[in-house]
């Protein structure tokens, strides 16, 4: 049986911009009870493919933080290449040695420079 869906939205205030809040605004949108109800409603492919356009957005979400905690390409493809779409991924360890390998591996030259000699002054006791 359908269900009526109210969505919210508003954009903030932006003072750097001086542009004022907008909204809130609420609209009200017909969606069906089950997965299957809204493919009757809406259609096979157009559930399909916005339930793709939100897991990519959850899957790049998941890669990004994994870049930012110094994992490599093939430890995301290890970790994500066995996702399920609405499984929540769990926390992976981090080996921090290879995370700072990683790190190290994809920096400018200039940054290498700088990441060995904090190095060196940890290494002597500085």
């Amino acid at each position: 049986m359908p269900e009526k869906l109210n969505v919210t939205a508003q954009v903030p205030a932006n003072e750097k911009k001086e542009t004022p809040q907008l909204g809130p605004v609420t609209v009200t949108v017909e969606t069906g009870e089950t997965a299957t109800e809204m493919i009757k409603i809406f259609g096979d492919e157009a559930i399909k493919t916005n339930a793709h356009a939100n897991w990519i957005v959850t899957l790049q979400a998941n890669i990004r933080a994994g870049l930012k905690r110094g994992e490599t390409a093939e430890q995301l493809q290890a970790r994500l290449g066995g996702a399920k779409m609405g499984v929540a991924q769990k926390g992976v360890k981090v080996d921090p040695v290879q995370a700072y390998l990683a790190q190290f591996g994809n920096a400018t030259p200039e940054v290498q420079q700088k990441m060995l000699k904090e190095l060196q002054k940890r290494a002597a006791g500085k």
